[in-house]
């Protein structure tokens, strides 16, 4: 049975662009994107736009339009975002099945791992974006949490025969030991959800002329401000905590964050992990994915999963980060 994306021709993008309007000069070139699919459009006379063509039936149009609310609001308070463009009184459009969205060509670099500075300021902008998303929750877009992010995960991969038959064992016993902790953990650590980016790498953060801004909140949803964090962080213990601090410097510029929530940074990297190949799993009947993940479903991927979890069980198990 064909996938619904294998329909997304370059004829059936330009026509759904000018289908609201606008006239391009038939150039169309795919950009990395495997969730949605999405496109630079060569416009007549004018700067190429973004196309992005939302999966069918992952998102209602409802979620979709609060993800453009939130943008919105984001925009409006000077928060520097790629936010959807208004056209009629419009985001939000659809041609021949697919609802797709119009977004401004904003090219930049990601993040310099480890660069103190650039650090503060993404603290600076994070804090920023959290100020807006605590005003108000979502109405329509699920929140961060164990059971979606954690048991779900697991049960599709499980129902789904994804693990090979020799690793079950040892995958499923390490996965449900991590599950445990990590619910042990998040009940006992006081946090707040409030409307966050969700899935704020480094690479959903650019920098051009020398400022930064924020990209994709495709995966906007509720969850505890430090999701936002803790993918900003890396090297060794004592890096991140020199890196936490600047970071955490600009963000209270702008958003009152409690350290206690830094007892999570481990379990929602542990949920990511999970999540992830959850992710895989739930979109294999896309085309796609089987030609860039050739390697899911082999035994070395998943004896390095098993090695994974057992390794996060352990960070699990260690004093949190804590600010100076």
């Amino acid at each position: 049975m064909s996938h619904p994306f294998e329909t997304l021709t370059p004829d059936l993008v330009l026509d759904a662009v000018e289908s609201i309007g606008f006239l391009s000069d038939a150039r169309v070139m795919a950009l990395n994107s495997y969730e949605n699919r999405v496109y630079q459009v060569g416009i007549e006379d004018a700067e190429p736009l973004i196309a992005k063509f939302y999966r069918p039936g992952r998102w209602t149009n409802e979620a979709i339009l609060e993800e453009h609310q939130f943008t919105a609001e984001l925009a409006e308070c000077e928060v520097p975002v790629v936010a959807p463009l208004i056209h009629n009184g419009a985001t939000l459009f659809e041609h021949q099945g697919f609802r797709f969205t119009l977004f401004p060509r904003r090219g930049g670099r990601a993040p310099e791992p480890g660069n103190l500075d650039q650090l503060y300021r993404l603290g600076q902008l994070l804090g920023r974006l959290h100020a807006v998303g605590a005003t108000r929750p979502f109405a329509h877009r699920e929140a961060l949490g164990v059971q979606n992010f954690g048991h779900d995960s697991l049960n599709t991969l499980l129902k789904g025969n994804f693990v090979p038959r020799s690793l079950l064992p040892a995958y499923e016993s390490v996965a449900r030991d991590l599950l445990k902790r990590v619910e042990e953990i998040y009940k006992v650590t006081p946090h707040q959800n409030i409307r966050m980016h969700g899935d704020c790498h480094p690479g959903n953060m650019m920098c051009r002329d020398e400022m930064f801004h924020i990209v994709d909140l495709d995966d906007c949803r509720m969850g505890p401000a430090v999701q936002d964090l803790w993918m900003m962080l890396a090297g060794d213990r004592q890096e991140c905590l020199s890196q936490l601090s600047e970071l955490m410097d600009g963000y209270s510029e702008f958003h009152d964050f409690d350290p206690r929530e830094l007892a999570l940074i481990e379990p929602l990297r542990a949920l990511r992990l999970m999540h992830y190949s959850a992710w895989l799993a739930r979109r294999w009947d896309d085309p796609a994915f089987p030609r860039s993940f050739s390697w899911f479903g082999s035994e070395r991927y998943w004896g390095d999963q098993v090695l994974a979890l057992r390794e996060q069980l352990a960070a699990l198990n260690e004093e949190p980060l804590k600010l100076f």
